[in-house]
């Protein structure tokens, strides 16, 4: 038996979807406006997870132009035990303006879970948090949020199920309206269907994307139900069990609901999964807030909690209590392995699978190992502002300490090129230590700049010049303050440049939000890369790329 600390999957990966297949565990998460686009993790003991595949590749998906936090939203990841085929369906959430929500719901399949996965069929644009279920009799059932648009009805919608034909992706019959939710928390999302001995359970989301989030359940005999809720009239799990009323709330933070007395935050859109031992175990979201803050810079992880089955056949945490805990029990001896360090020294002729880029596609013709063997070679694109075509590799940062580090060789031709590393939430909001031309464009720098909320912040005062047009970049991270170094041989000490910066608004309540609701929730990020505003032709070569976390006492 052991004791794992929450969250098992660190940095951003929300909206868990956890199955088993034999003694094999997969969970899928979102990906907003990163690129390869839903990630999967595979496990054998729920303790330690690695990033095996993406589902969305090989241009599937275009996210361009995507507003923060559009994107890919809610994978649902099933396995039909008659076909054996692996499915996963999703939203692209495409328009959040006007409290519209155009969002297209999509399904894939595939024979192996690292695929390839089919070309997506389309399904509905009824509104977003599509999941599917295999019925015992060969039946699939779609189930998903209908938005809502009107005035003066419940926001943000019913839960609706439908059967539906995976063959064609069409509906068979037409949607039936299941529930507003279970509680009195409103904002629910995020339906997962289950059958446990003869009910169908129906498993929810609600309560908004902040410190209200939860995991509500209710049960039918039929599987259109009418559903009734857990008769406890609360969450079975959340970080806040004070009870709320909220119905008609579209989203919003409930800053009112963080619970000081827990290390685990906003827990909520839970998916349930069956142990070979007869264990049951829901894995939701979860975030921590950096200290005397609620702002949470690694957006929102993957956390796992213990469940049983009542008497009188209700799902809840094993413990009796609604509230989501850091340590979760296993009944297997196994060691938690929760470094996330990265070393990729290019030497592989390939790169690092964690490496994601937002909004546009990971190509060869612009990042590759093969032009400079044993190096990153990645040539310039759009300035970081771009939400269309810029030129970042980067990786998800998973802890509140940690330093990022590099060695980049550049000669910049003009003083729109640049190359080097930094901290990234989105293309408003970004930190970036470069090597670029100085002003009078007669030499060459290393020198900072930032992005706040769409705002460009020059550090014009603190540069130094880079002689051979290469160094190495260092970036420490420690509890939302940054602080840049550079050396310009190994053996030289490394020097600070500049000074330290506050960058605790790269969190996902410091980006775009207006006062009561999260202005993302997707999280920060790592990465090198570069920028060529002049003829696309500069490129630079990354001969490592390290991310080192250290655990502290306010890390867990």
């Amino acid at each position: 038996m052991t004791l794992i600390k929450n969250p098992i999957i660190s940095g951003m990966a929300p909206d868990p979807s956890i199955i088993r297949v034999n003694n094999d565990y997969y969970l899928a998460t979102s990906t907003f406006h990163w690129k390869p686009a839903i990630q999967i993790f595979h496990s054998t003991d729920l303790c330690n997870w690695n990033l095996i595949t993406y589902a969305l590749t090989n241009n599937k998906i275009d996210l361009r132009g995507t507003n923060t936090p559009a994107g890919i939203w809610a994978p649902h990841l099933s396995f039909d035990t008659q076909t054996q085929k692996f499915w996963l369906v999703y939203s692209h959430m495409q328009n959040m303006a006007g409290r519209e929500f155009n969002a297209e719901s999509f399904a894939i399949w595939a024979n192996d879970i690292k695929g390839p996965w089919s070309q997506p069929l389309y399904l509905t644009s009824i509104g977003f948090d599509p999941s599917l279920f295999h019925d015992d009799d060969g039946k699939h059932y779609l189930s998903i949020l209908e938005w809502e648009t009107r005035s003066g009805y419940p926001s943000p919608g019913n839960i609706v199920i439908a059967e539906v034909n995976l063959k064609t992706g069409q509906l068979i019959g037409t949607w039936k309206r299941v529930t507003t939710g279970f509680t009195s928390r409103g904002c629910v999302e995020a339906p997962q269907i289950y059958k446990h001995h003869g009910f169908y359970y129906l498993l929810v989301a609600a309560g908004g994307t902040g410190y209200a989030h939860d995991v509500e359940i209710g049960r039918s005999q039929k599987i259109l139900g009418p559903y009734e809720p857990n008769p406890s009239g609360e969450p079975i799990i959340t970080s806040s069990p004070h009870h709320l009323f909220s119905k008609g709330d579209p989203d919003a933070g409930h800053f009112e609901m963080y619970n000081p007395h827990t290390d685990i935050q906003k827990s909520g859109h839970g998916s349930l999964v069956q142990t070979t031992t007869g264990e049951y175990y829901i894995a939701h979201l979860m975030s921590r807030p950096l200290p005397q803050t609620k702002l949470n810079p690694l957006g929102r992880e993957t956390s796992l909690q213990k469940m049983i089955w009542t008497n009188n056949n209700w799902l809840q945490m094993a413990d009796g209590s609604n509230l989501a805990k850091s340590q979760v029990e296993i009944s297997q001896a196994v060691k938690q392995n929760k470094t996330d360090n990265i070393n990729d020294d290019f030497k592989k002729n390939h790169y690092d699978l964690r490496f994601m880029t937002p909004y546009r596609e990971q190509n060869p013709s612009w990042v590759n190992t093969t032009e400079h063997p044993g190096f990153l070679r990645i040539y310039g694109g759009n300035s970081l502002f771009s939400k269309y075509n810029p030129t970042i590799m980067a990786t998800r940062a998973t802890a509140f300490e940690y330093q990022i580090q590099t060695k980049v060789l550049f000669n910049p031709v003009h003083y729109s090129q640049s190359a080097g590393v930094g901290l990234y939430y989105d293309s408003d909001n970004w930190l970036y230590a470069r090597i670029c031309q100085t002003d009078n464009e007669k030499q060459t720098c290393l020198q900072v700049i930032q992005a706040k909320l769409g705002q460009r912040i020059d550090n014009i005062f603190d540069q130094v010049l880079i002689p051979h047009n290469k160094a190495e970049i260092r970036i420490k991270y420690y509890f939302g303050i940054a602080t840049v170094f550079y050396r310009l041989s190994k053996e030289k000490v490394w020097q600070q440049l500049g000074s330290e910066f506050d960058v605790k608004y790269l969190s996902d309540e410091g980006v775009n939000g207006t006062p009561g609701e999260i202005g993302g929730f997707t999280g920060l990020f790592n990465f090198i890369g570069a920028v060529d505003a002049y003829q696309k032709q500069s490129f630079a070569d990354f001969d490592y790329y390290s991310v080192i976390n250290q655990v502290s006492g306010g890390n867990k």
